[in-house]
C-alpha cells in the first residue's frame, strides 16, 4: 500500500500554531487565568499587563501606537467593525452622506457588511478590477461623491495574492477628507505594512494568519477616528468593543506578531523564490497554463 505524504497549500486561509506562541499563551490559558478588567487585585493586574504587552507588539509590527490598537474575535469583527462603525459614526455626527466605495472583489467580511448597510439607507458603489485583479485608483476617485464616507479596498487578495495600490487610494481619501479602511488581514507579517504608508484609518487583520491563534484579530483605529461600537456591555477596549478579554488570545497575536517582523524578510524571500519555482515547474510540464492574478505586485507566498 502506498502512503501520501500530503503537503499543506493553504496558508492563506489558516497557519498551523507557532510552537513559540502557543509556549508563550500556555501560561495564560493554565495559572495565569484572571481576568485582565479585574484590576483590584494581582490576578487580574498580571493579565492586564500581558495584553498591554500584546498591544505593543502588534502597535509595533505595524508602525502604530498602542493606544490604536483594538483586540476583536478576528478580521471578520474587525471589517464589520470599521465599516458598521464608520457609518452610523458619520450618521450620529451629522452627516449627510450615506455614500461607501469599496471594489468587487473584497473579502465577504467587507462584501456583506456593506450590503447591510445598503439596506438601512445606504449607498455602496464597487469598482471594477482589470484582469490582473487591480483595483485602478483613477476608479476610486470617479466613485467619489459629496456624500462618500467611507472607502475600503482590501491590502492583497487572498485568492489570486495581488497587492492593490492602498497609499495611492489612502492619498486619494486623504485629499478628500474621508476615512480610508483596509482589509490586511493577507499582508500583515508577509509584507512590511505600515499604516502611514497605506494613508489608512482603520486596518484590519487576524491572528491565525501568521501562525498564530484562531478567534483572536485586531482593528487599528486612528488616533481620534471615532466609531460606534458594536458590542454593549462592560465597555472594555475604551468603550469601543466591550467584552472579556481573551488574554491568551491577545498574548498569542502579540507574540506571532513579534515573530513575523523578526522572521518577515527572510521568509518572504523564501516564500517568493518557492513560489515562482512551483509556477515554473507546473508551466513546464502543462501547455496553455497562465498565472491568475498580477505577475509582479502579489503576495511573496
Amino acid at each position: 500500500m502506498v502512503r501520501l505524504r500530503l503537503i499543506y497549500l493553504d496558508h492563506n486561509a489558516t497557519t498551523p500554531l507557532d510552537p513559540r506562541v502557543l509556549e508563550e499563551m500556555t501560561p495564560y490559558l493554565t495559572e495565569h487565568f484572571g481576568n485582565a478588567s479585574s484590576l483590584s487585585h494581582s490576578w487580574g493586574l498580571e493579565a492586564a499587563r500581558a495584553v498591554d504587552v500584546a498591544r505593543q507588539r502588534v502597535a509595533a509590527a505595524i508602525g502604530a501606537t498602542p493606544e490604536e490598537i483594538l483586540f476583536t474575535s478576528g478580521a471578520t469583527e474587525s471589517d464589520n467593525m470599521a465599516i458598521k462603525g464608520a457609518a452610523w459614526a458619520a450618521v450620529a455626527a451629522g452627516q449627510t452622506g450615506r455614500h461607501i466605495v469599496t471594489s468587487s472583489i473584497e473579502h465577504r467580511a467587507v462584501l456583506e457588511s456593506c450590503a447591510f448597510l445598503a439596506t438601512h439607507g445606504f449607498h455602496i458603489t464597487h469598482v471594477p478590477v482589470d484582469s490582473a485583479a487591480m483595483v485602478d485608483p483613477g476608479d476610486v476617485r470617479r466613485a467619489i461623491t459629496d456624500g462618500t464616507i467611507l472607502i475600503s479596498i482590501m491590502h492583497a487578495n487572498s485568492e489570486v495574492g495581488t497587492i492593490q495600490p492602498v497609499s495611492e487610494i489612502g492619498a486619494i481619501a486623504r485629499e478628500h477628507g474621508i476615512p480610508f479602511h483596509v482589509d490586511a488581514t493577507q499582508t500583515v507579517g508577509k509584507l512590511p505594512v505600515d499604516v502611514e504608508d497605506l494613508k489608512a484609518d482603520l486596518v484590519a487583520f487576524s491572528g491565525h494568519k501568521i501562525y498564530g491563534p484562531k478567534g483572536i484579530g485586531c482593528l487599528y483605529v486612528r488616533r481620534r477616528r471615532r466609531l460606534v461600537p458594536l458590542h454593549s456591555g462592560g465597555g472594555q477596549e475604551k468603550g469601543r468593543r466591550s467584552g472579556t478579554y481573551n488574554t491568551p488570545g491577545i498574548v498569542g497575536i502579540g507574540k506571532a506578531c513579534e515573530l513575523a517582523g523578526e522572521d518577515l524578510l527572510v521568509e518572504a524571500g523564501r516564500t517568493r523564490d518557492l513560489s515562482r519555482r512551483f509556477f515554473s515547474q507546473i508551466q513546464s510540464r502543462i501547455e496553455g497554463v497562465t498565472l491568475n492574478g498580477h505577475p509582479e505586485r502579489r503576495l511573496p507566498n
